[in-house]
């Protein structure tokens, strides 16, 4: 029998007479594989890809980097976050189609550098996504005020609920119907977001609307760059909040039909995602829209101030806010889905490694890790605490800490895509032997690794520099209120850049001196159990069909 990192006995195996190239008789299952079920489709991996966590992040509040970065800082802002973004969805596409674990990069570790690294990188995940969940959870409570009215009688706390109660149906019917919904949700975003392109086209051309824009808005008090280098730092936690997500293909990976065929294709369309939702998105917005204009700040969380909205609203189609109201609440729905699903996926990983309570790893007959969809409905009701400090606040606070989790993330990612492909070549093996090799490596790695880093440091400086200095006793009460909310303010930039980098440290630190764990050397890296062996059918589904201009289409669409 064969053990994994968490010393489990892999007791399921493939006969795979197809492949010499990895010098064994044959592969086994990861412990952490075992329960689940390869249910996702081709179409339902490239719509998550492309639109699956697509949510508040772009079409409420991408309206306030233009406000603080101006339309250049905040072009400038989302094209290199989504430089760094590509390379590191290529670097997840090459080790998730080799090895589809369900802990997905957070499970590298473990086989390439130390336990305790994948320990604490799989446990910060999962914390982000735990608190993903009452972030979108507290926006559908603004986002609803739309319909009912700020100051309704109408209970705050009921709408997260029965989102709650819906997911859970949703999550113990299995996986199939998480990526149908989603495939659905999908494409609802994806049609929204082309109809504002085109609007906001023709509005800037001045075809519908009256007024022809061009770029007469980058050249208004402020523009471009709206506060110079600060306003365009500032701005990165908040972008970085709206790309996140992206990276879950490593973790549907474990439940695809072909990972081989499915994750090259989900992640290759990353990039069509960076260039035409969001590249293109923002630079219409900041060319309709004045960055001085106040509804930009959209500080309600109102579809009414959504920039998206004031855009349909410029084209003059009515009902715009409605509309808009109405997607970006299935937006957020379908945002939900997709965190239920990863922060279940996370519990499930460490329970099978040893690194949470086993009966957490405990899947039903559909594949469903039942007790780990407890856990995470109950983490999900502390939205519920919107009703005491109100839904904004809390939205804000959490943004925070899941914007630097993020850039935590990214940035181990690649450092384990390089650990990754030292011990490949350590043990002799040759990188045509990967089943997907991802795109300029190691320039494109370097380069993601030089803006994510340029990115963190950028969240150290802004959450010490400028800090709050009490008035006096004899200062007004305008004066103290002043006060308060940059004190609040300067605390939630200290929470959101410290807190990933000191609670990592901790939990790498204490695993390491609780087990003892070692350095894994190169040439004794785990790169074969669980692997995934195509059968005959899936080897003649990768064969190149069709002439070579389709093939290349298809590489990216």
């Amino acid at each position: 029998m064969s053990k994994f990192e968490g010393g489990h006995d892999m007791s399921e195996k493939y006969e795979i007479d197809q492949m010499q190239d990895v010098g064994r008789d044959e592969v086994h299952m990861a412990a952490e594989q075992e329960g689940l079920k390869r249910d996702l489709r081709l179409r339902h991996m490239v719509m998550i890809a492309i639109s699956g966590t697509i949510g508040t992040g772009l079409f409420l509040t991408s309206g306030s980097t233009i406000a603080t970065a101006g339309p250049g800082g905040a072009l400038l802002a989302y094209a290199l976050i989504g430089v760094w973004l590509v390379f590191v969805c290529q670097a997840i596409g090459e080790i998730a189609t080799l090895l589809p674990l369900p802990g997905a990069f957070n499970a590298w570790g473990g086989r390439v550098f130390d336990e305790a690294f994948s320990f604490q990188m799989t446990w910060m995940y999962f914390i982000n996504w735990a608190l993903t969940i009452p972030a979108e959870l507290s926006a559908s409570a603004v986002i609803v005020e739309f319909w009912i009215g700020k100051g309704s009688s109408f209970p705050s706390w009921v709408v997260p609920v029965i989102i709650i109660v819906l997911m859970v149906f949703i999550n113990m019917a299995g996986v199939q119907a998480y990526g149908e919904l989603e495939y659905w949700f999908s494409v609802l975003k994806v049609l929204t977001i082309i109809i504002f392109i085109v609007c906001g086209i023709l509005v800037d051309a001045g075809a519908i609307g009256g007024y022809t824009y061009g770029v007469s808005n980058w050249h208004i008090e402020g523009a471009p760059f709206k506060g110079g280098f600060m306003g365009f730092i500032t701005t990165l936690v908040s972008v970085g909040y709206a790309y996140g997500g992206s990276e879950m293909t490593g973790v549907t990976a474990a439940e695809s039909r072909n990972p081989h065929k499915h994750v090259p294709k989900a992640v290759n369309t990353v990039l069509v995602r960076i260039a035409f939702f969001y590249i293109t998105s923002i630079f219409l917005l900041g060319s309709i829209v004045a960055n001085n204009d106040p509804s930009l700040i959209n500080s309600a969380g109102s579809a009414a101030q959504a920039p998206f909205t004031i855009v349909f609203v410029k084209a003059g189609l009515k009902g715009a806010a409605d509309y808009m109201n109405a997607v970006v609440f299935t937006s957020v729905f379908s945002a939900i889905n997709s965190d239920f699903y990863v922060a279940t996926r996370m519990l499930l990983s460490l329970s099978r490694n040893g690194w949470a309570h086993k009966s957490i790893g405990y899947t039903n007959a559909r594949g469903v890790p039942v007790v780990a969809v407890g856990i995470v409905t109950a983490c999900s009701c502390l939205s519920l605490i919107t009703i005491f400090v109100g839904s904004g606040v809390v939205f804000q606070w959490f943004v925070s800490i899941i914007g630097s989790i993020i850039f935590q993330s990214w940035i181990l990612i690649l450092f384990l895509h390089f650990r990754f492909r030292y011990c490949w070549k350590a043990q002799g093996r040759a990188v045509s032997e990967l089943p997907y090799v991802s795109w300029g490596y190691p320039y494109g790695n370097i380069i993601g690794t030089i803006i994510g880093c340029g990115c963190i440091i950028a969240t150290w400086y802004l959450s010490i520099i400028d800090p709050p200095h009490y008035p006096g006793a004899g200062a007004t009460e305008e004066t103290m209120a002043l006060y308060a909310k940059k004190r609040d303010s300067y605390a939630q930039g200290l929470l959101g850049a410290w807190f990933p980098w000191l609670m990592s440290a901790i939990l790498f630190f204490s695993y390491k001196y609780v087990r003892g764990t070692k350095l894994i050397k190169a040439e004794d890296a785990d790169l074969d159990t669980g692997r995934f062996v195509p059968s005959e059918s899936d080897k003649e589904d990768l064969k190149p069909h069709g002439p070579a201009w389709k093939r290349v289409l298809k590489m990216f669409v």
